[in-house]
């Protein structure tokens, strides 16, 4: 029997369902990834699945005792105090014993008082008698195994430390089924990779929703969409799911073609005036108000926004420049020593854990902070817009036609006056959600309502904090493509991997002493280039000791026929090689060559970084012929 199964649910809030007949079957070791648009319903499944919200119609359907757990994508409110107590929570009825013994034990570790130690006694033995003591070790046991502190205050956590904790939390129940809605956001790359290792290595069952195209392509063994109140599921991983959707939607467009086709030209005949009284047209007749019903049922699929970006007269051909620059905050280094030269047209990413500095990097860049040592050289004609990842530049209380007109019922885009609200629905926002105040948007919604508001005006550097929370996997395609044709100089903070590997030409990595790293290339780039970084810095294992061998009498060795031929040919190798560099610098130097480049950029910079390496190689091959050969001579 499966674990879980829905049939025909059916859900709304007003309007149009949500779910409407929507249904799934969870099988054990499934790891499901649920993707939808924004918008779709995905948290309201999340929350039917787990027994938090009842749907309007249909039957659900689980194994007797089954346990399930959720980890929503906000903190629940009222959550508070230590750790311990919060994950204790996950325990239900004997979250209180466990944490009141917690805090006893902690305070008679530093104050040894009798009443205390007699409480802690009497605590010990409810615990006993009550079967939870072993509740108390299972707490301690997932606190140790996500490395989580059990006497930190939850409200002073980082958002990334307050996601493990609420994952330690529905982890203590034990749960036969994990429900993960946006795991990844606010995670920083580290942590992420983390999560995913956790997760395939811990937990059997889990069902996730995730926009991170990187996580959902390790992690799913089983996709399903939400689309149009409809659930639809493939058994494959996410790339194969990719392309089966693609299949599906063209096959619906031309159907749905070939039937739009038959109703009009059966409206068309009804309109020429015939007797539909004669028994031979009634079917006919009949026929064609069926088709009007069905035509009228259909939901049609919601558009891609029509994003685009304002561009400004070009800046200086010196963005901004740094030398030799640290910043702290008390006596704590954020930025060590950093130096670099941002020129126009740069596509640069900023990587690095929470915490780190990220936002603190891009505010010295742009002049917004001066450094405590060092110079900033900030570059003339710069136009800048700034997405901030929390949204501050948002206003919870105004409509979003009012964050985005600001008092003005028109809006100018490339010299051209466009009304807010025409305006508002290429970010795919109805008439009635422009006149709805932000605070009752979706993460993903606010987002795009952020994106809508800068884009109002022109810009030639663009600085983007972690954009890609919240949204969803359409609108990620489109906005890539807005950046790759985008001429200006572009900063960007993202954790999500995809999204670093289409979009920029270098990453800035900053660790967690502070030094600054620049790397050619995106995510992945990185990963290899500080990779080998880390196996040169570690010293080699001793040689293996050599056989003895006989002494040779004679001359030495020779070089081969084929050693020689090999030797007379390195040089004009090694030259082909050089040239081919020189073409790849002279390349990815032309800030014209990225308008066109697209997905090739990526493509150079790893031959770039091959190259590299075959000509380091061949030096060395070509030193160690030369020595056998006696120099050449």
């Amino acid at each position: 029997m499966s674990l879980l199964t829905l049939r025909d649910i059916g859900i709304a809030f007003g309007g149009a369902p949500i779910l409407d007949g929507a249904s799934l079957q969870i099988e054990e070791g499934d790891r499901l990834c649920l993707l939808g648009r924004n918008g779709t319903g995905k948290s309201t499944l999340l929350k039917i699945l787990a027994g938090e919200l009842p749907p309007d119609t249909g039957d659900i359907m689980r194994r007797q005792g089954l346990r399930i757990s959720l980890v929503s994508q906000e903190s629940p409110p009222g959550l508070a105090g230590s750790l311990f107590d919060v994950v204790a929570g996950g325990m239900g009825g004997a979250a209180e014993l466990l944490a009141e013994y917690h805090h006893v034990g902690t305070r008679l570790a530093v104050e040894g008082s009798d009443d205390l130690l007699k409480r802690l006694e009497e605590l010990h033995k409810s615990l006993e008698e009550t079967g939870g003591w072993h509740l108390h070790q299972e707490v301690e046991r997932v606190l140790a195994r996500l490395s989580l502190d059990p006497d930190a205050e939850f409200s002073t956590l980082s958002g990334g430390t307050k996601r493990r904790a609420l994952l330690a939390r529905a982890l203590v129940a034990a749960p036969d089924l994990l429900l993960l809605d946006e795991p990844t956001n606010h995670l920083d790359i580290d942590t992420i990779v983390w999560l995913e290792d956790f997760l395939l290595r811990e937990v059997k069952t889990f069902l996730f929703v995730t926009h991170d195209r990187t996580f959902a392509r390790r992690m799913a063994n089983r996709v399903a969409e939400l689309d149009r109140g409809a659930l639809y599921s493939f058994s494959c991983g996410y790339d194969s799911f990719v392309e089966r959707r693609e299949e599906l939607l063209e096959a619906e467009i031309t159907r749905q073609a070939l039937f739009d086709k038959k109703l009009a030209q059966e409206e068309a005949w009804i309109r020429q005036g015939i007797k539909a009284r004669r028994t031979r047209n009634e079917g006919r007749v009949r026929a064609l108000k069926k088709m009007r019903e069905e035509r009228g049922r259909r939901r049609e699929r919601t558009g891609a926004a029509k994003m685009q970006l304002q561009e400004a007269e070009r800046s200086g051909r010196l963005v901004a420049e740094a030398e030799n620059v640290s910043f702290a905050y008390g006596d704590k280094p954020v930025i060590r020593d950093f130096s670099t030269i941002i020129l126009r047209s740069d596509r640069i990413g900023i990587i690095g854990p929470n915490g780190s500095g990220k936002s603190t990097l891009l505010r010295l860049l742009l002049g917004e902070l001066q450094p405590q040592s060092g110079e900033i050289r900030v570059g003339s004609r710069r136009e800048v817009l700034y997405f901030d990842q929390m949204r501050e530049q948002l206003d919870l209380n105004r409509t979003v036609q009012e964050n985005v007109g600001e008092g003005n019922d028109t809006v100018v885009i490339n010299d051209r006056p466009r009304h807010i609200i025409g305006y508002l629905q290429d970010f795919l926002f109805s008439p009635e959600r422009a006149r709805s105040p932000v605070r009752i948007l979706s993460g993903g919604e606010r987002n795009r309502l952020l994106l809508a508001k800068l884009f109002t005006k022109p810009s030639n550097v663009l600085v983007m904090d972690e954009p890609t929370n919240d949204l969803d996997a359409e609108t990620l395609d489109l906005l890539e493509d807005l950046l790759l044709e985008y001429s200006g100089t572009l900063l960007l903070v993202s954790h999500d991997r995809d999204f670093l590997n289409n979009v920029v030409t270098s990453t800035l990595s900053i660790g967690e002493d502070g030094r600054v790293r620049e790397y050619v290339g995106g995510y992945d780039d990185w990963l290899r280039q500080s990779a080998a970084e880390l196996a040169a810095s570690e010293p080699s294992p001793p040689p293996p000791p050599k056989e003895k061998s006989r002494p040779q009498a004679g001359k030495p060795r020779k070089l081969s026929f084929k050693e020689q031929r090999e030797l007379e040919a390195l040089p004009d190798t090694i030259a082909a090689m050089e040239k081919e560099m020189d073409d790849i610098h002279r390349k990815l130097a032309d800030p014209e060559y990225y308008r066109t480049a697209g997905a090739e950029v990526a493509i150079l910079t790893a031959r770039l970084e091959e190259l590299e390496n075959d000509l380091e190689e061949a030096y060395q091959r070509w030193e160690a012929l030369e020595e056998i050969g006696g120099g050449g001579a």
